[in-house]
């Protein structure tokens, strides 16, 4: 079977590694164009050191790109982590089309952030899906599925990092094996069903102090690493990381407390206890950062 790999970063690498090591015949690979001023693409740089052919479009909207999928003569397409939008005469032509990675259970969080809104919602169980693209946005048919528990402590990193990658790049070899062997499922979503949510930003990742320990708790770990659950005090932006329940109460947004595992900050329901933040790009721990900034009981977070 001939196959073209489309996708990019650590997780379109891993899964051409994973390609390469089962000798699957890779005729492409595809992926974003390179940026200045910037590393090369962990993708494009293993398939440029195996000698492989490289296509990097800005659009796949256009003759040229659906003529050089042509060219490929491929069986099949798979997606690894694609932010452009591929028309679906581009998708289907490979002769089994393409099948595409999405890290959640579709048809529950369709969109371009489904890892963070199931951590911020405080759900339990996440986990991914291998489907047939279409033309609408993570609507196809769901070719395989595998769950995975979303812990009391997972972030957004470890979630998909220690979780939902591995999960991915095994699932996408299973689909390889049931396509070659005439037996993949193609079960179909109703598009109108499940959940969309678009971009979880710098707007959602902004702290309310009203709201309760428990939602702001869920709200930083779906920001960590990024984009970084914030506030303000004193006037200067401060992103949090690492952080923990704490029983104490006070004024939204108030420190009560100051101990040798940092700072405890009042909400609207109980508070929380701040490990690590981020000040002027730097991440430091919570006790450097009261020694530097002469930190104190009843300073607020705005």
């Amino acid at each position: 079977m001939k196959i073209i790999l489309h996708g990019q970063q650590a997780f379109g690498k891993a899964v051409l590694e994973n390609l390469l090591e089962n000798n699957k015949d890779i005729v492409a690979v595809c992926s974003a164009p390179d940026k200045e001023n910037t590393k090369i693409d962990p993708l494009v740089e293993l398939a440029r050191e195996k000698d492989l052919p490289v296509y990097q479009p800005s659009s796949w909207k256009t003759p040229e790109a659906l003529e050089k999928i042509k060219s490929f003569e491929a069986d099949l397409c798979i997606m690894a982590y694609v932010l452009l939008m591929v028309p679906k005469a581009v998708l289907d032509e490979p002769t089994y089309g393409t099948i595409q990675y999405h890290p959640s259970i579709l048809p529950m969080h369709k969109g371009p952030s489904s890892i963070n809104w199931p951590i911020y919602n405080g759900e339990k169980k996440t986990g991914i899906t291998i489907f047939w693209p279409d033309d609408g946005l993570d609507t196809g048919p769901i070719l395989l599925q595998k769950y995975c528990d979303i812990s009391s402590d997972d972030t957004l990193g470890s979630l998909y990092f220690n979780k939902l990658f591995p999960l991915g790049v095994e699932a996408i070899a299973e689909s390889i094996e049931l396509i070659e062997t005439g037996i993949a499922p193609k079960l179909y979503q109703e598009k109108q069903s499940g959940s969309y949510e678009s971009w979880f930003g710098r707007p959602e990742s902004k702290i309310d102090w009203n709201n309760s320990a428990h939602s702001i708790y869920n709200q930083i770990r779906a920001s960590n690493p990024q984009p970084g659950a914030w506030t303000t005090l004193n006037g200067v932006e401060v992103k949090v990381y690492d952080a923990a329940h704490s029983d104490l109460t006070g004024n939204s947004g108030e420190i009560v407390n100051v101990n040798n595992d940092g700072f405890v900050v009042a909400t609207g329901q109980n508070s929380i206890l701040i490990k690590k933040l981020r000040v002027n790009k730097e991440k430091i721990s919570a006790n450097d950062y009261i020694k530097d900034n002469k930190i104190k009981i009843g300073d607020k977070f705005e």
